[in-house]
C-alpha cells in the first residue's frame, strides 16, 4: 500500500460530505495535523522514546545491529499466507486505515493484513516500514466503531515508532525458546525480554489513547476492550461493572496479592484488559485529552527541541503521583515508607500477615495465617 492517498482520507475524515461509499459515522471527527506522538504517549513510554530519539545516529546503529531480524521473511509470510487489505479486499478496513492515518497525519499508510487466527489480536511490526496485522478473530468480534479504535491503536504504534521494538521482542521471544537449553544465554535473553515487555506494556496504554483520538468514541473503545476480555456477549456485560473490576484488582488483598499481580503480568506483552479500560477512561477525562481535542498539542516539528530532562521529570512526577494515589497495598507501603511513616519491619509483617496495624509484637504469636 502506498502513500499519496490523503485525498480519500480527507473526504472520509470529515464524515459529512462524501460520495456515499465511505463507511463512517454521520458525524464530524477532529483531525490533528502534524501531531507528535508525544501528545498521547504514556509518560514512561514517552521518556524512553524521547531519550532514544535524542541519541545521534541511534536508529542507524540500531537497525544495523538488527540486521539478523527476519523482517523480509515476515513480510513474505504475510504476503503469501494472509489477505492484504485494499480497495478490493476488506475494503471497510482499508477505509478505516486510511482515515486513521489522515486523522493522525501519518503520511505513509502502512500495509495491513488479515490473518486466519481465531484468537482476537492485532500488532504493528517492522523495522524500515511498519505493517499492521489483525486476526480474523478480532475482525469477527468487533463492530465497526470498535474496530476503528483498534486500527487507530495500531496506527498510533506506527507513528510512535513502536514497531521496531515490537519486532525485536517477537524475535527475542522466539530466540529464547531455541536457546533455552543454554542456561546463561537464556538468562541474558530473558532479562532483555522482560525489560522490553515492561516498556511495551506502557506503549499499549499510549496506543489505546491513539485509538481514542482516531475513533473519538470512548464507549466504542470500552466495548472493544470488554469484548476482548469476555467475548461477543455485550448484552451480558456492563461498562461500569467492568471498570469496578479494575478498582477491585488494584485495591484488593494484601502484599502477597501485590506480588502475585507482578508475577502474573511479567510474562505478558499487554496490560490486563480491565486496567487498560480504567487507564483510558481516566485519560479521556483529563485536561491533557481535552487540550488535544481543542487543537492544542505538541507537533512533530518540535520533537527535535524536546528536552530529555523535562521528559524524565514528567515521568518521575507521574510515578510519584501513581504511588501517592494508588490503592494497591504494595504501592501504599512504598508511599508510606517514602514519607518516613512507621517502622519497616512492623509494616511488612502487618501487610503480609493481613494484620490490622496493631502494636509491634501483638500479633506475631497469635492469630497469624501460617504464612
Amino acid at each position: 500500500m502506498t502513500d499519496g492517498n490523503h485525498e480519500q482520507g480527507q473526504d472520509s475524515g470529515q464524515g459529512g460530505a462524501g460520495d456515499g461509499q465511505e463507511r463512517l459515522p454521520g458525524r464530524q471527527r477532529r483531525r490533528f495535523p502534524g501531531i507528535s506522538s508525544r501528545a498521547y504517549e504514556h509518560p514512561a513510554d514517552r521518556s524512553a522514546l524521547v531519550a532514544l530519539r535524542k541519541l545521534s545516529g541511534f536508529d542507524t546503529v540500531f537497525k544495523a545491529l538488527s540486521g539478523l531480524l527476519p523482517e523480509r521473511s515476515l513480510r513474505l509470510l504475510f504476503l503469501s499466507d494472509s489477505v492484504r487489505v485494499s480497495d478490493e479486499q476488506f475494503a471497510h478496513l482499508n477505509s478505516m486505515l486510511r482515515d486513521a492515518c489522515y486523522i493522525l497525519d501519518l503520511e505513509k499508510v502502512p500495509a495491513m493484513y488479515v490473518t486466519q487466527d481465531p484468537k482476537p489480536n492485532a500488532m504493528c511490526i517492522g523495522l524500515d516500514e511498519p505493517i499492521i496485522v489483525v486476526t480474523t478473530g478480532l475482525v469477527e468480534l468487533l463492530d465497526e466503531e470498535e474496530m476503528r479504535a483498534v486500527v487507530g491503536h495500531e496506527v498510533g504504534h506506527a507513528l510512535s515508532g513502536h514497531s521496531v521494538y515490537r519486532t525485536i521482542l517477537l524475535f527475542l521471544t522466539s530466540l529464547a525458546l531455541k536457546v533455552a537449553w543454554i542456561p546463561l544465554g537464556n538468562i541474558a535473553i530473558m532479562a532483555i525480554i522482560t525489560a522490553l515487555r515492561e516498556w511495551f506494556r506502557k506503549s499499549e496504554l499510549s496506543a489505546d489513547r491513539a485509538g481514542l483520538l482516531v475513533g473519538q468514541d470512548l464507549q466504542a473503545s470500552m466495548r472493544g476492550l470488554m469484548k476482548i476480555a469476555g467475548g461477543n456477549h455485550l448484552h451480558e456485560m456492563n461498562v461500569d461493572a467492568f471498570l469496578k473490576q479494575a478498582e477491585e484488582y488494584e485495591a484488593g488483598g494484601d502484599l502477597r496479592d501485590s506480588v502475585l499481580k507482578i508475577m502474573n503480568v511479567l510474562p505478558r506483552s499487554h496490560p490486563f484488559t480491565t486496567v487498560r479500560a480504567a487507564e483510558l477512561k481516566k485519560w479521556s477525562e483529563s485536561r491533557d485529552y481535552q487540550r488535544i481535542m481543542d487543537g492544542h498539542y505538541p507537533r512533530r516539528s518540535e520533537d527535535k527541541d524536546t528536552s530529555v530532562t523535562d521528559s524524565f521529570k514528567e515521568s518521575a512526577s507521574h510515578y510519584a503521583d501513581t504511588v501517592r494515589t494508588s490503592k494497591d497495598p504494595l504501592m501504599k507501603l512504598v508511599g508510606d515508607l517514602a514519607g518516613g511513616a512507621g517502622d519497616l519491619g512492623t509494616k511488612l509483617r502487618d501487610k503480609f500477615g493481613g494484620g490490622n496495624g496493631s502494636a509491634p509484637g501483638s500479633g506475631s504469636g497469635s492469630g497469624g495465617d501460617g504464612a
